[in-house]
């Protein structure tokens, strides 16, 4: 009996550990980049008559082959905006040229362009996690009925880059039309002086390994390490009315000389992943800041400006953040890691936006978060959001309440067999 009693106790010892662990999230990321948890895995097809659905608000997971190109179905309304980012993942390590890349195309059912955009890995020649749009606004001449349309994924320049496959992550959303009519034309005067950054003691943020872990920042001076090929993501909430500015910072080496261009990339992006602006740093083992250039303050009328990175604040919600440090840096400065300093401002003042006929999707796509975002200067989280974080510690909490149960069972039952030897 005592055998028994001491296997069935372990068995619901080792049961409650695994249950209260449960809850806490995966940190495993193929290739440094964590795919949205329960992304859908969708094949792109070689051709329209194959291609599967995309659906606004869900996120899939596909693959991109050297030489290929892919479709993609999308069934869309005459009054949404739509926003389809593709964020392509290359194998760590693999060879890049400066100028591979992916181009994404959204196109009629005759084969017509609504929108393309692309995005390569620029000079720091090194493979890194690159986003690029296929796009439908309903204010543009192109592409307004209510039909079926092909989002089209392709490789850039492929000809001396890596042969494999490359990972991809497709998150389509949807922006409703407006309740009532609004200014169509941007606003003609902001402020475009870059301003000073913030003065505050630097707290250390680990940053997320991909956009569903990004990791919140707010105005203040933030601080992490990279190794070389480490990408880093955050998002700061940026609402109505509000101007973001940020600058990212490369400690000075302890080892190596040389010079490595695109040695660190800051990139902006709006919330649904549209890029905004990015910018890239040159580095001899020296401590060196690059900042992102003067956006002007959140607008809806914004859209309807020329220069890209004006166009692309064009609603509120989480902006993020991304970093990216070359692996070319290893060859001349060895592993690391490095010391990065992100500086985030944000001037303005919040107001009230536009109100929309319907709901986007996904629904928290123009939600922008609330909250106090980074521990105090003594240090990290570890990577995990409170609401994590609190799911850990009541996971672990019931654990030990039901350990402590079962050992006062295990102590009254071992009474009653000895009182019952008496």
């Amino acid at each position: 009996m005592r055998r028994g009693l001491r296997n069935a106790v372990r068995g619901l010892c080792a049961g409650a550990v695994v249950w209260a662990l449960a809850g806490t999230p995966a940190t495993a990321a193929p290739d440094g980049y964590a795919f949205t948890p329960g992304a859908e895995n969708l094949a792109g097809s070689p051709d329209t008559a194959g291609a599967r659905t995309l659906v606004p608000g869900h996120t899939y997971r596909s693959s991109l082959p050297a030489r290929g190109r892919l479709y993609y179905r999308l069934t869309l309304d005459a009054m949404a905006n739509v926003y389809v980012p593709v964020t392509a993942v290359p194998p760590r390590g693999a060879t890049v040229a400066a100028t591979d890349g992916i181009r994404v195309s959204l196109q009629d059912a005759d084969g017509n362009p609504c929108f393309y955009s692309s995005a390569s890995f620029g000079a720091g020649l090194s493979p890194r996690p690159v986003t690029a749009v296929g796009q439908r606004d309903t204010g543009r001449s192109l592409c307004q009925s209510a039909a079926v349309y092909y989002l089209l994924v392709e490789r850039l320049d492929a000809k001396t880059s890596d042969p494999g496959r490359w990972d991809l992550e497709l998150a389509p959303a949807t922006e409703p039309g407006l309740a009532a009519t609004a200014p169509t034309t941007p606003p003609r005067s902001w402020n475009s002086a870059t301003p000073q950054p913030p003065g505050d003691a630097p707290r250390e943020r680990r940053g997320g390994e991909g956009f569903s872990a990004a990791r919140l920042l707010g105005q203040g001076v933030w601080r992490t390490r990279l190794a070389p090929g480490d990408t880093a993501f955050y998002k700061v909430p940026v609402d109505w009315g509000r101007q973001v500015h940020a600058s990212a910072e490369l400690a000075a080496a302890s080892t190596g000389h040389g010079y490595v261009g695109g040695a660190l990339t800051l990139s902006l992006l709006n919330p649904a992943r549209g890029p905004v602006d990015d910018a890239s740093l040159g580095y001899t083992g020296t401590r060196h800041a690059v900042s992102l250039a003067p956006v002007p303050p959140v607008e809806y009328a914004n859209r309807y400006a020329v220069p890209s990175d004006e166009n692309g604040v064009r609603f509120a919600g989480d902006y993020y953040l991304v970093v990216h440090l070359s692996d070319r840096l290893a060859d001349s400065f060895g592993d690391g890691p490095f010391g990065v300093t992100l500086r985030v401002r944000l001037d303005g003042t919040a107001h009230t936006g536009p109100k929309y006929r319907g709901r986007t999707e996904p629904t928290d796509l123009l939600a922008v978060s609330r909250g106090d975002w980074g521990p105090p200067a003594s240090g990290d989280t570890g990577g995990t959001d409170p609401a994590m974080r609190a799911l850990a510690y009541g996971g672990l909490g019931a654990g030990t309440a039901l350990l402590l149960g079962l050992g006062a069972w295990a102590l009254l039952a071992r009474r009653s067999q000895v009182r019952a030897g008496a």
